[in-house]
């Protein structure tokens, strides 16, 4: 579960990008290629684009969009202007290419569809970022992603000031309610106890998390020593009281707040002193960045 925002574009974001960028490049072309731009555009013609944001936002996928140019033709020239993680205003020429223009038409829509998304989840990202700025208290992702993309939209929260939770099942244990009911039928354990086992599984310095509903959940829960415990759906109220029994009892645990949390009430809720505030937003509800690439008029 990552602790610490990290921007770059690695192996890992390159090599999901690259699958991604097969299939959506295989839906649009399809097996005929772009037919309007071969009855209408000279094979050989040339020429060059800009890709410019209509609206102020904060950039993320420069990379995948250089990749999408690079799979449909690798004799595209790409010239980024700026750099993933910058906020940009409406305007702002992002990059430049140039090549044939049968390659650059049939890049535009998903080197831009790419672009967008990215963007938008890293803009959405930032506004929540900025909504808490000055208080000790950090933005986390979740896992509502949209399937297959999880790698590039969590990129995209790094590259908005964010943090990523847990990558998936496979990386950190966190403990819901459906867990727990599907462990007491089996065991008829406390919560401290299926920390316990949990932890019993794991290779060790996994981090392990519980889920809990209520200020009494939380008390049972701290017996079993988690590394992090989630708040779900608390007043502020509540919020409040459980910060408080956490310093009494275990400064150094880390409180996460989730659940219905919006910008309208993001910063009351960091506000409580809790370390941690997930938002699914960031990802399920991003919309878009307006983004176009606006090509070159020939010389008269």
């Amino acid at each position: 579960m990552a602790n610490t925002p990290a921007r770059q574009f690695g192996p890992a974001e390159s090599a999901a990008c690259r699958e991604l960028i097969e299939a959506a490049l295989a839906e649009d072309l399809g097996a005929a290629g772009d037919v309007t731009s071969r009855a209408l555009v000279p094979e050989h013609s040339a020429g060059a684009a800009r890709f410019v944001v209509r609206r102020a936002g904060v950039v993320a996928g420069l990379d995948a969009t250089r990749l999408v140019l690079a799979e449909v033709d690798r004799a595209v020239r790409w010239k980024p202007l700026c750099h993933d993680g910058d906020a940009v205003e409406a305007g702002t020429v992002l990059a430049r290419v140039s090549g044939r223009l049968r390659s650059l038409l049939a890049a535009e829509r998903t080197a831009l569809n790419f672009l967008q998304r990215l963007s938008g989840v890293a803009t959405l990202t930032r506004t929540y970022v900025d909504s808490i700025a000055g208080l000790p208290c950090a933005i986390f992702d979740t896992r509502k992603t949209t399937p297959g993309w999880r790698v590039l939209e969590k990129y995209s929260v790094r590259a908005g000031g964010g943090r990523n939770h847990r990558m998936g099942l496979h990386d950190a244990v966190l403990i819901k309610d459906n867990h727990l009911v599907a462990w007491r039928s089996q065991s008829g354990g406390s919560l401290a106890d299926a920390v316990r086992a949990a932890r019993a599984t794991v290779p060790p310095g996994t981090v392990v998390e519980i889920e809990v509903d209520s200020l009494e959940q939380l008390d049972k829960a701290l017996l079993g020593e988690p590394d992090i415990v989630l708040l779900d759906n608390m007043s502020l109220d509540e919020l409040r009281r459980a910060v408080a029994v956490r310093d009494a009892r275990r400064p150094r645990l880390e409180l996460e707040a989730s659940g219905g949390i919006t910008l309208a009430t993001i910063r009351g809720v960091a506000e409580t002193g809790v370390n941690r505030i997930s938002v699914g937003a960031l990802t399920h509800s991003a919309p878009a960045l307006d983004i176009a690439l606006d090509f070159e008029e020939p010389p008269a």
